[in-house]
């Protein structure tokens, strides 16, 4: 499985600070999510305000 940022994303920033390890930084244009340190954890995905946060 993996945790991504879909293009519902509004930049609000809500969900890199949940980020145990670091690994949401914001992108072009929405938040990006970098797999090679997710831990797919799913700390991000409940604090979503647009549920742009997915798992897959």
């Amino acid at each position: 499985m993996t945790i991504r940022i879909n293009d519902e994303c509004i930049s609000c920033g809500a969900c890199e600070p949940e980020c145990p390890v670091g690994a949401i930084s914001e992108g072009s244009g929405k938040y990006e999510i970098n797999q090679d340190v997710c831990t797919e954890c799913e700390a991000c995905i409940g604090v979503c305000p647009t549920e742009a946060i997915i798992k897959e």
